[in-house]
């Protein structure tokens, strides 16, 4: 099977997946399954990948992308093992700046606020991205990867197959995994990712690996005394693809009409989510809660 056949085949395999989880946890768990928010992300991922991707062309990175391409410093072959190891670290280490940008900046959190909307978590929620990542330019952050002389092609398989590795990482049911803990992205750091109490909030932002929150400071381990509790700070109380694709744009776009000076419309643009002027601000930085820089 070649890597295009298991891109293309991915979507409907992960949605069969995340569909019987549902019914497993629904008829023979007895467990309450959100059958409305299963709706919400199939939905979700049916607009971007067949209406927003075939019809919507801007994408704020692609000038940038094709610059890096055509001034690229040299072009790697990946013609061996340690060609797609370094394609392999290479985009996990974009990865993870960018998914903690996306969490730190307010612009990229945006769009990303979508994939953390839901408040239950299972295998249904994993492709909820919302429909807004090409036109905020999140692909921004791999162009490195392009200078440095990787093919776009070769870059963005390689994402992809980091996202299809993540599909997994959505569940309550997997234990913690020994050894693996130390070294890959598990159901365990990614339930603390996904987790907003205090003191997990912003933690565990890679992908396959979790070797680089550990070296720059950002990993969390989960704790059997606290219980994560999935969502948003201040919760989406919605089914509504289109509220839960748009309603942090639509919150930052209130924050802008209302920005006294140029520097706090940076601020609401560029700081972290929820940030607020430092005279109005009364709690410290949190996900979708006010703060101050």
């Amino acid at each position: 099977m070649t890597l295009s056949t298991l891109l293309t085949w991915s979507l409907p395999a992960v949605i069969a997946l995340a569909s019987l989880e549902g019914l497993i946890l629904t008829f023979v768990a007895r467990r309450r399954y959100d059958w409305l928010s299963f709706a919400a992300s199939l939905t979700d991922v049916l607009v971007r990948e067949y209406l927003v991707y075939t019809f919507v062309g801007i994408s704020l990175a692609a000038p940038f992308i094709e610059f890096a391409w055509q001034h690229r410093l040299t072009t790697v072959p990946l013609n061996g093992v340690a060609s797609f190891a370094l394609l392999f670290l290479g985009q996990e280490f974009c990865y993870y700046w960018y998914h903690r940008a996306a969490h730190r900046v307010r612009w990229f959190w945006a769009t990303h606020a979508v994939h953390h909307s839901p408040k239950d978590f299972n295998l249904g929620i994993a492709y909820r991205f919302g429909w807004t990542g090409r036109i905020a330019g999140n692909a921004v952050f791999f162009v490195p990867m392009i200078w440095l002389g990787f093919a776009p092609k070769a870059v963005f398989a390689a994402l992809a197959l980091n996202l299809l590795y993540q599909f997994w990482l959505h569940t309550e049911w997997v234990p913690k995994l020994g050894w693996l803990e130390y070294v890959l992205n598990t159901p365990s750091h990614h339930r603390v990712h996904h987790a907003s109490n205090y003191d997990y909030i912003d933690a565990n932002y890679g992908g396959a690996l979790i070797v680089f929150d550990r070296l720059f400071g950002t990993f969390v381990g989960e704790r059997a005394d606290l219980p994560c509790r999935y969502g948003l700070v201040k919760p989406l109380i919605s089914h509504n693809p289109i509220r839960i694709a748009f309603h942090e744009w639509i919150n930052l776009v209130s924050d802008l009409r209302a920005a006294r000076s140029w520097r706090e419309g940076l601020g609401y643009l560029f700081g972290p989510p929820g940030w607020r002027p430092r005279e109005s601000a009364t709690i410290v930085p949190t996900r979708s809660a006010p703060g101050v820089l």
